[in-house]
């Protein structure tokens, strides 16, 4: 008897159906063939184990499992389920009527118990798209699934729950939908800006980096609040929408990083140690899993301390920072990560943490300045768009009992902001804020009146800056007439602007 079950296989961030054929015959051999990796190939021992310690017996003849299409490599041992549910339908100990009704994916233990699978939202985004009626899945990863709407959503415990469903007489209800984007505007993280005091000038560069999506570079010595600031970032940050929630959570469920409540309703906020390897930051490995800079998507990377992270896996960043996007390759497989997230970055100006000073005897030379901040390369620094010295806050307001200017308040404005950011590009695709706009929306978006021409005219001239630095000039200055509520750029928001290339008007900045 043939008997066709339905599971997916996740590649990247998204799933790929995959049928799981039975054929019983007769003779006594066990094959699998469509090919399985060695997780999936031991699955016929986990099958057995689970199948009799639940009154289910393995049947005594040839049993041929197809999983097609063949040419996709199977990885994983979440196909346990797929195929045991296969071969209680060909053996006629369930029903194979509701077979095709549902997509089944779930580890097996030897007792029968499941054990919670990785990627299960693109699984039930797959699921939906193809048509099926609903989804069987381990219980753990229930409440994320059930984040798609019009999908049966069976969370199982054991295999015999399994067999209930497929026979019609399911013991347990679908998972209610989990509609959770109500709690996404609820939710505030409770690092606020009124903890700061004083760096009123950073707080507005800070401002301007979340409205409009731009990177970021803190340079100071230590003890100023370059971590402390940029911690309280995810709270200007506007609420996630649905469809970005959805992305991001397809790459953490992917990761395996997911916590209980199914869907990410937080901006992302990934702050990884200097001593990551590149892999680790961009992605990949023998199976392509996604990096830090892809957990980072639709929110804030973190990277403390900049020159002590290594030379090579700063310089992986150049083309995700551009392109958005990072591509894994391998010889059998090639895998598109998203990688849409905002950089912030600090650092020290120095080895011994002080800028130079040529009337402090004790401060670092000039020349050991320049040398420790050419560890980061001019290409690199080109694409961040905002480069703020943060200086020491001196004791009247470190002890001013008055405190600053919330999160609420600066969020309040970075939403607005990106509202109109929102409507200027309604119909441009995968562009949502100033720091993604292409060459030709700039040349439509970021006109100047004759004074800020003349002023950036002048400064690209003087300081030498690049023709990038130039393109990050014209986006910022747009995202702070936004903020102004200006549908012109006028002059003085190119001066601010160009204030934020502080490295480059400096002529610090690396030359490799």
């Amino acid at each position: 008897m043939l008997v066709k079950t339905y599971g997916s296989a996740v590649y990247g961030v998204d799933a790929i159906g995959i049928t799981v054929e039975v054929n019983m015959s007769k003779g006594f051999k066990y094959y699998l063939v469509g090919l399985p990796d060695n997780a999936v190939k031991e699955s016929q021992q986990r099958i057995e184990s689970a199948l009799k310690n639940n009154g289910f017996s393995m049947p005594g003849r040839k049993i041929v499992i197809n999983m097609a299409p063949a040419d996709i490599r199977k990885e994983g041992s979440a196909y346990d389920l797929t195929i045991a549910g296969a071969i209680l339908a060909a053996s006629g100990q369930v029903s194979d009527e509701r077979c095709a009704d549902y997509v089944i994916m779930g580890e097996l233990s030897l007792d029968g118990g499941l054990q919670p699978i990785k990627g299960a939202l693109p699984i039930a985004l797959s699921a939906k798209e193809n048509g099926f009626k609903g989804l069987i899945l381990p219980k753990q990863n229930a409440s994320e699934a059930a984040v798609v709407n019009d999908l049966d959503v069976y969370g199982i415990s054991n295999i015999k729950e399994l067999a209930e469903i497929l026979d019609g007489n399911p013991s347990i209800a679908p998972e209610e939908s989990n509609d959770i984007l109500n709690k996404i505007n609820d939710e505030f993280p409770s690092l606020d800006f009124s903890d700061v005091k004083g760096q009123e000038n950073v707080k507005r560069a800070l401002e301007i980096a979340a409205a409009g999506g731009h990177n970021i570079i803190l340079i100071g010595p230590p003890g100023v609040g370059k971590t402390m600031l940029a911690k309280r970032i995810p709270g200007i940050l506007p609420p996630l929408s649905m469809d970005e929630a959805l992305e991001t959570t397809k790459i953490h469920s992917v990761a395996g990083t997911l916590q209980k409540d199914g869907l990410v309703i937080e901006r992302p906020f990934r702050s990884p140690h200097h001593t990551i390897s590149d892999v680790a930051l961009v992605g990949g490995g023998g199976i392509p899993k996604p990096g830090e800079i892809s957990l980072a998507h639709n929110g804030i990377l973190f990277l403390d301390e900049l020159p002590e992270f290594k030379r090579s896996v700063l310089e992986v960043m150049r083309q995700p920072l551009e392109d958005m996007v990072v591509t894994i390759s391998r010889a059998k497989v090639t895998v598109d990560y998203p990688a849409n997230f905002m950089l912030i970055a600090s650092m020290n100006p120095s080895p011994g943490g002080n800028f130079y000073d040529p009337d402090d005897p004790n401060s670092d030379s000039e020349h050991a300045v320049r040398r420790y901040l050419a560890k980061i390369s001019g290409p690199l620094m080109d694409r961040i768009d905002l480069h703020v010295e943060v200086s020491p806050v001196p004791y009247d307001k470190l002890s001013d009992k008055n405190a600053g200017e919330g999160s609420i308040e600066i969020r309040k404005r970075v939403i607005e902001a990106r509202e109109t950011q929102t409507k200027r590009y309604s119909s441009e695709k995968g562009i949502h804020s100033n720091a993604q706009m292409t060459p030709k929306l700039m040349k439509k978006h970021c006109e100047l009146d004759e004074m800020g021409n003349m002023m950036l005219k002048n400064a690209v001239e003087k300081l030498g800056f690049s023709a990038r630095s130039y393109a990050r000039i014209l986006k910022v200055a747009r995202t702070i007439a936004d903020l102004d509520k200006s549908k012109n750029i006028e002059g003085h928001h190119v001066a601010e602007a160009i204030q934020y290339r502080a490295l480059d008007r400096n002529g610090w900045l690396g030359s490799e």
